[in-house]
Protein backbone atom coordinates (compact mmCIF):
# COMPACT_ATOMS: atom_id res chain seq x y z
CA UNK A 1 0.00 0.00 0.00
CA UNK A 2 2.71 2.65 1.06
CA UNK A 3 4.96 1.91 -1.66
CA UNK A 4 2.56 2.49 -4.15
CA UNK A 5 1.78 6.00 -2.77
CA UNK A 6 5.31 6.90 -2.48
CA UNK A 7 5.68 5.99 -6.00
CA UNK A 8 2.51 8.80 -6.92
CA UNK A 9 4.17 10.78 -4.62
CA UNK A 10 7.47 11.02 -6.09
CA UNK A 11 6.03 11.16 -9.72
CA UNK A 12 4.28 13.92 -8.62
CA UNK A 13 7.17 15.77 -7.37
CA UNK A 14 8.79 15.12 -10.32
CA UNK A 15 6.45 16.73 -11.90
CA UNK A 16 6.29 19.56 -10.16
CA UNK A 17 10.22 20.50 -10.18
CA UNK A 18 9.84 20.18 -13.67
CA UNK A 19 7.44 22.71 -13.59
CA UNK A 20 9.28 25.00 -10.99
CA UNK A 21 12.26 25.10 -13.29
CA UNK A 22 10.11 25.59 -16.83
CA UNK A 23 7.83 28.90 -14.98
CA UNK A 24 11.39 29.91 -13.45
CA UNK A 25 12.74 30.14 -17.01
CA UNK A 26 9.75 31.77 -18.55
CA UNK A 27 9.82 34.34 -15.68
CA UNK A 28 13.29 35.40 -16.34
CA UNK A 29 12.51 35.70 -19.92
CA UNK A 30 9.77 38.00 -19.73
CA UNK A 31 11.13 39.74 -17.16
CA UNK A 32 13.96 40.33 -19.55
CA UNK A 33 11.49 41.55 -22.23
CA UNK A 34 9.70 43.85 -19.41
CA UNK A 35 6.44 41.96 -19.54
CA UNK A 36 5.80 41.68 -15.48
CA UNK A 37 2.43 40.89 -15.32
CA UNK A 38 3.57 37.65 -16.96
CA UNK A 39 7.12 37.58 -15.41
CA UNK A 40 5.42 37.67 -11.90
CA UNK A 41 2.52 35.25 -12.67
CA UNK A 42 5.10 32.36 -13.89
CA UNK A 43 7.23 33.56 -10.58
CA UNK A 44 4.57 33.22 -8.14
CA UNK A 45 3.40 30.08 -9.49
CA UNK A 46 6.64 28.67 -9.76
CA UNK A 47 6.84 29.21 -5.95
CA UNK A 48 3.24 27.40 -5.60
CA UNK A 49 4.64 24.49 -7.32
CA UNK A 50 7.97 24.60 -4.68
CA UNK A 51 5.37 24.66 -1.95
CA UNK A 52 3.40 21.55 -3.80
CA UNK A 53 7.32 20.11 -3.58
CA UNK A 54 6.94 20.12 0.24
CA UNK A 55 3.79 18.86 0.96
CA UNK A 56 4.54 15.72 -1.04
CA UNK A 57 8.17 15.30 0.38
CA UNK A 58 6.60 15.48 3.86
CA UNK A 59 3.80 12.69 3.10
CA UNK A 60 6.85 10.86 1.37
CA UNK A 61 8.88 11.30 4.29
CA UNK A 62 5.96 10.32 6.94
CA UNK A 63 5.29 7.07 4.61
CA UNK A 64 8.96 6.27 5.53
CA UNK A 65 10.02 6.62 1.70
CA UNK A 66 12.45 8.72 0.16
CA UNK A 67 11.80 12.07 -2.11
CA UNK A 68 13.35 11.74 -5.57
CA UNK A 69 14.25 14.97 -6.35
CA UNK A 70 14.70 14.51 -10.01
CA UNK A 71 12.52 16.98 -12.51
CA UNK A 72 10.49 14.92 -15.13
CA UNK A 73 11.16 16.48 -18.17
CA UNK A 74 14.08 18.99 -19.13
CA UNK A 75 13.70 23.05 -19.43
CA UNK A 76 11.85 23.82 -22.85
CA UNK A 77 13.97 26.79 -24.37
CA UNK A 78 10.43 28.98 -25.25
CA UNK A 79 11.42 32.43 -26.25
CA UNK A 80 7.75 33.17 -27.79
CA UNK A 81 5.05 34.23 -24.89
CA UNK A 82 2.03 32.57 -26.93
CA UNK A 83 4.17 29.20 -26.82
CA UNK A 84 4.98 29.87 -22.95
CA UNK A 85 1.28 30.66 -21.93
CA UNK A 86 0.31 27.43 -24.22
CA UNK A 87 2.66 25.04 -22.47
CA UNK A 88 2.06 26.56 -19.02
CA UNK A 89 -1.73 25.71 -19.96
CA UNK A 90 -1.03 22.67 -21.07
CA UNK A 91 1.28 21.57 -17.68
CA UNK A 92 -1.36 22.30 -15.64
CA UNK A 93 -4.25 20.28 -17.05
CA UNK A 94 -2.21 17.54 -17.14
CA UNK A 95 -1.44 17.77 -13.83
CA UNK A 96 -4.67 18.55 -12.87
CA UNK A 97 -5.69 14.78 -14.68
CA UNK A 98 -2.85 12.68 -13.30
CA UNK A 99 -3.33 13.93 -9.71
CA UNK A 100 -7.10 13.20 -10.09
CA UNK A 101 -6.18 9.41 -11.05
CA UNK A 102 -3.34 9.47 -8.76
CA UNK A 103 -6.20 10.25 -5.83
CA UNK A 104 -8.59 7.58 -6.68
CA UNK A 105 -5.59 5.45 -6.89
CA UNK A 106 -4.44 6.04 -3.05
CA UNK A 107 -8.15 6.30 -2.15
CA UNK A 108 -8.42 2.10 -3.47
CA UNK A 109 -4.99 1.01 -1.46
CA UNK A 110 -6.30 2.98 1.99
CA UNK A 111 -4.26 6.16 2.05
CA UNK A 112 -7.09 8.81 2.78
CA UNK A 113 -4.15 11.06 3.39
CA UNK A 114 -2.66 10.98 0.50
CA UNK A 115 -5.76 11.33 -1.28
CA UNK A 116 -6.49 14.28 0.01
CA UNK A 117 -3.21 15.87 -0.71
CA UNK A 118 -3.76 14.89 -4.54
CA UNK A 119 -7.60 16.17 -4.19
CA UNK A 120 -6.01 19.37 -2.78
CA UNK A 121 -3.49 20.22 -5.52
CA UNK A 122 -5.75 19.13 -8.36
CA UNK A 123 -7.74 22.28 -6.92
CA UNK A 124 -4.37 24.26 -6.95
CA UNK A 125 -3.58 23.03 -10.57
CA UNK A 126 -6.95 23.75 -12.10
CA UNK A 127 -6.40 27.42 -10.38
CA UNK A 128 -3.28 27.90 -12.40
CA UNK A 129 -4.93 26.45 -15.55
CA UNK A 130 -7.67 29.15 -15.31
CA UNK A 131 -4.74 31.37 -14.57
CA UNK A 132 -2.59 30.85 -17.49
CA UNK A 133 -5.42 30.14 -20.06
CA UNK A 134 -7.17 33.59 -19.35
CA UNK A 135 -3.55 35.25 -19.71
CA UNK A 136 -3.90 33.05 -23.54
CA UNK A 137 -7.36 34.50 -24.42
CA UNK A 138 -6.15 37.99 -23.50
CA UNK A 139 -2.87 37.22 -25.57
CA UNK A 140 -5.38 36.14 -28.60
CA UNK A 141 -7.59 38.93 -28.34
CA UNK A 142 -5.52 42.02 -27.95
CA UNK A 143 -2.04 40.34 -29.65
CA UNK A 144 0.93 42.38 -28.97
CA UNK A 145 -0.91 45.24 -28.30
CA UNK A 146 -1.51 43.09 -24.45
CA UNK A 147 2.54 43.02 -24.34
CA UNK A 148 3.21 46.60 -25.53
CA UNK A 149 1.10 47.35 -22.36
CA UNK A 150 2.94 45.65 -19.90
CA UNK A 151 6.29 46.86 -21.53
CA UNK A 152 5.08 50.82 -21.42
CA UNK A 153 4.18 50.29 -18.03
CA UNK A 154 7.51 49.60 -16.64
CA UNK A 155 9.01 51.89 -19.10
CA UNK A 156 6.94 54.65 -17.29
CA UNK A 157 7.59 53.14 -13.97
CA UNK A 158 11.54 53.61 -14.81
CA UNK A 159 11.03 56.59 -16.75
CA UNK A 160 9.47 58.55 -13.44
CA UNK A 161 12.29 57.24 -10.95
CA UNK A 162 10.44 54.55 -8.99
CA UNK A 163 12.29 51.16 -8.44
CA UNK A 164 10.94 48.19 -10.28
CA UNK A 165 8.77 45.02 -8.79
CA UNK A 166 11.58 42.41 -8.28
Amino acid sequence: MKEKSIGLLNKAVADELSAVHQYMYFHFHCDDLGYDLLSNLFKRTAIEEMLHVEKLAERILFLKGDVEMKPAEDVQKIHDVKQMLEMAVKMELGSANDYNKWANECSQNADSVSKKIFEALVEEEERHFDQFDKETENLTKFGDNYLALQSIERSKIIGAGRPTAQ
